[in-house]
């Protein structure tokens, strides 16, 4: 496999953890129970898929892009990618595709839940509770709101 630290850099991330689900013998990456990327091994425990979610125009651009990136193996095929681990997929994009894949599972927890996520890294408390623009990343959003702009007074 091309890629011998995906498993160190997605364990690295808050809250993920890490199984074998020896049914479909994959080594399942996930957050609280939900599956958000997975190494498919064959029949000889090597690794032939990486599986990850991502937003659907995204994976149809990428998926016409680089010939080693499919759909979903055994998965939605809206929804999910599966990538060649001997491929040329550049690393930086496939850790790329990892952080969209953690972020998209992630938002769709609660903000509570979230901030659990967060809590296990230790983070100081200030920085969970009142994000600033700055650390915006610290909580993901699923839904922008909408706002307003501050009416602007034409005399200035």
């Amino acid at each position: 496999m091309r890629y011998p630290w995906i498993d160190e850099y997605l364990l690295g991330k808050a809250g993920v953890t890490k199984d074998l689900k020896q049914e479909w013998n994959w080594i399942r990456y996930q957050i609280d129970g939900k599956m958000f990327a997975a190494v498919c091994l064959n029949d000889s425990n090597e690794p032939y898929y990486i599986t990850l979610k991502l937003e659907p125009a995204e994976g149809d651009f990428l998926r016409s892009q680089y010939p080693d990136i499919i759909p979903g193996y055994y998965m939605n095929k809206e929804h999910w990618n599966s990538i060649n681990p001997d491929g040329a997929v550049p690393d930086d994009l496939l850790k790329d595709l990892l952080d969209k894949s953690y972020r998209l599972v992630l938002s769709g927890f609660s903000r509570k839940k979230q901030k659990k996520f967060w809590a296990k890294r230790n983070l100081p408390k200030q920085l969970l509770t009142h994000p600033s623009p700055k650390r915006s990343h610290l909580i993901i959003k699923k839904n922008t709101r909408n706002f307003t702009c501050p009416k602007i007074n034409p005399e200035l």
